[in-house]
């Protein structure tokens, strides 16, 4: 198993995506990266940290593979985008690959740069920092299905689903 984080606007959409993709064992939202040690979703929005809204993504490599996550993710955001996504505006908001293993590291850059234009704005870090958000966010549409949701699940494909 391995793990992958992405930041990609609003978390509640992007961990709802990914949940459903063939090969991903679990998702978790939390925040990414920030200044403070395990801040609130009020932190974020009051501006008192500069984390990322971002999903931990756990996926069996045998089935899904790291560039097929990437391409997935570029299908929902915009990457020339900064601190936006969507309706959503703010530092929290940015999108990001954080990565644990340097081997990913490589693999990611490689895969944004063929893929993306010279100027995109995704950030591409080792993850230092991960909470996890308050309760209530995990898994924020599956216990509020009218919940806003700035991704369309539907362009993920039968063949990529669960």
């Amino acid at each position: 198993m391995k793990t992958i984080y992405l930041a990609g606007g609003c978390f509640w959409g992007v961990e709802k995506y990914f949940s459903l993709v063939k090969g991903v064992i679990s998702t978790k939202v939390g925040y990414a990266n920030g200044t403070k040690d395990n801040p609130s979703y009020s932190d974020l929005k009051s501006g008192l940290d500069d984390a990322s809204e971002t999903v931990k993504i756990e996926y069996d490599e045998s089935v899904v593979s790291l560039e097929k996550l990437l391409e997935l993710y570029l299908r929902v955001i915009d990457p020339y985008s900064v601190n936006k996504q969507g309706e959503d505006i703010g530092v929290q908001y940015r999108t990001g690959v954080y990565y644990l293993d340097n081997k990913d590291k490589e693999i990611i850059t490689s895969y944004l740069s063929t893929h993306l234009k010279k100027d995109f704005k995704v950030e591409i870090l080792p993850l230092f920092k991960f909470y996890l958000a308050e309760e209530y966010h995990q898994s924020y549409l599956d216990k509020n299905p009218g919940g806003y949701c700035h991704i369309n699940m539907a362009v993920l494909h039968d063949d990529e689903r669960k």
